[in-house]
């Protein structure tokens, strides 16, 4: 939302999340009552100063106290507040319609262990995660949104680069030696097809899915070659090898033009991007 002069305005809900905050005297209070993770409720009031222009909060040990700009803003938005929460509540539906998700094995498994950083039972939509390393047809709406590592090629889908992810392999330590990867027969990706182009005299065992095969390098057997993400996040396995440049490419967030207007898919897109961007995932401090 902007003003007429086209600077960046607060969302009605920003108001109500600044309510629940100012109530609860901190973030784990505004927590439970809202129903948003916490991580989001600090960017989100770290977003409202910004957007504003003022400190609303002295933030320490205690939780959250009002500024003197806070205790202003607060008894300006007592207005706001029934209507706020009756519109929060027409959004927050029993019923959230489900969109559907695809994306690669390692980015499903991502965003599965971190749900809970950008989506809860009250959010407008509900998540329906699909593994594949095959690409699922967004245009016949076979899902509702991509995480895909190209840019999308087709007029009907809108694409928002996410970053640029990278590889390389993990194991135990630097002395393992030899590859775990998947059968050959299993879904391959450009990983695994690079893989077995370089090494494949040196692949000790192989697995029917990607898990499998890393849960193998933890146990010494050889190592994963892994999206650098994901082998961060797995306990047991180092990096072992310089970044594989070969195989470095741009991550996207793709949907179909139409369907990213309907408010369900556009904020799971939003909530996405959220998550996916977070330096964190890149390895940034």
């Amino acid at each position: 939302m902007k003003d007429p002069s086209g600077r960046e305005m607060p969302k009605l809900d920003d108001y109500y999340l600044f309510l629940a905050v100012a109530d609860a005297g901190g973030l784990a209070g505004a927590s439970l009552a809202t129903g948003t993770p916490q991580p989001t409720l600090s960017r989100r009031m770290a977003t409202l100063e910004r957007l504003l222009g003022k400190r609303l909060f002295e933030r320490g040990g205690r939780g959250y106290s009002l500024t003197s700009e806070g205790r202003a803003l607060l008894q300006e938005a007592e207005a706001l507040r029934e209507a706020a929460t009756r519109l929060c509540r027409f959004q927050i539906r029993e019923s959230a319609p489900e969109v559907r998700i695809t994306a690669g094995r390692w980015t499903t498994r991502y965003v599965a262990r971190h749900l809970s950083e950008i989506w809860s039972r009250e959010s407008p939509w509900r998540p329906a995660l699909l593994a594949s390393n095959s690409n699922v047809d967004i245009a016949r709406r076979e899902a509702d949104i991509g995480i895909r590592n190209r840019r999308p090629e087709q007029s009907w889908l809108a694409g928002r680069k996410l970053g640029t992810l990278h590889y390389a392999e993990y194991a135990t330590g630097p002395e393992v030696t030899g590859y775990v990867t998947l059968h050959h027969d299993q879904p391959t990706t450009p990983s695994e097809r690079w893989l077995r182009t370089e090494h494949a005299d040196e692949i000790v065992a192989t697995a029917s899915d990607a898990r499998s095969a890393a849960d193998m390098a933890v146990a010494g057997v050889g190592r994963a070659l892994l999206p650098c993400f994901a082998g961060r996040e797995i306990g047991g396995l180092m990096q072992v090898s310089p970044l594989i440049e070969a195989l470095t490419h741009d991550e996207w967030l793709v949907s179909h033009h139409d369907a990213r207007f309907d408010p369900p898919v556009r904020a799971a897109l939003d909530a996405l991007a959220e998550l996916l961007m977070s330096p964190e995932r890149f390895g940034e401090e």
